[in-house]
């Protein structure tokens, strides 16, 4: 499980205030050194990601772990009246609040400081509710989950995206190459928190994927779960009902 990694070893702070600390640390750098580690393929899932909620039609939206906002701000596509991009770190929001004011959509997208497992809103509240890159670092996977479940609509969507493990060859290999070795050293060789990347890296090999996550999502309460995986397995889109 994700809780078993947390990204500053020697610390003895939760993970919540470590993974705070770390995009805090980080929130700078995030963008443009992500584009290069993904080798700009993200772009492409979140576009997925957008039209999958836009069939919806939602009104309200909720991205959970919104980091910089990126996914956020793809989600004004929807035409949604109004989308709220939550995360722990207010480093991370407050580049994305610059992001979002050079879009003029501060309108549309307000940007939260929260938390994932306890999030302030009220019970049925989202159309539709988004994570990128995100459910990795909650503190309790589960408690997470069950908390979007809790203010996410009767009808309404949720979507997941985030990494995951090939599993046919030689991609299976060819990924452990890569964030063993690859991601790391891009890590100590651009970023001044060089133990965030190596978190990265480990946190996304040992969460569960595919399958797993499935049943974690099922269990919870979700319905109408499914996987998409995308670019060789290297990251799967999710998606589920309330």
């Amino acid at each position: 499980m994700s809780g078993s990694v947390n990204p500053y070893k020697n610390s003895d702070r939760s993970k919540r205030e470590q993974v705070e600390q770390m995009f805090d640390t980080i929130s700078g750098e995030y963008d443009g050194l992500n584009r290069v580690i993904s080798f700009g393929i993200d772009i492409k899932w979140r576009k997925k990601v957008v039209k999958m909620v836009a069939a919806t039609r939602p009104q309200r939206i909720l991205d959970v772990a919104t980091g910089t906002g990126d996914l956020a701000i793809n989600l004004a596509e929807t035409k949604a009246k109004k989308i709220i991009g939550l995360d722990i770190s207010v480093g991370m929001l407050n580049v994305g609040k610059e992001k979002i004011s050079a879009k003029n959509l501060d309108q549309t997208i307000e940007m939260v400081q929260g938390d994932s497992e306890n999030l302030p809103f009220e019970d049925n509240y989202f159309d539709a509710i988004t994570v990128a890159f995100g459910i990795r670092n909650f503190e309790t996977l589960e408690k997470g989950l069950a908390e979007i479940l809790r203010v996410l609509k009767p009808g309404g969507i949720f979507v997941i995206l985030e990494t995951s493990v090939p599993t046919k060859t030689p991609f299976k290999q060819g990924y452990g190459i890569y964030t063993k070795t690859l991601l790391p050293l891009i890590g100590r060789v651009f970023s001044k928190d060089r133990e965030a990347y190596a978190y990265l890296s480990e946190s996304a090999s040992v969460f569960p994927y595919g399958e797993k996550l499935n049943n974690i999502l099922r269990k919870i309460g979700f319905t109408h779960v499914k996987d998409h995986p995308q670019t060789m397995g290297v990251a799967t889109i999710y998606s589920a009902s309330k």
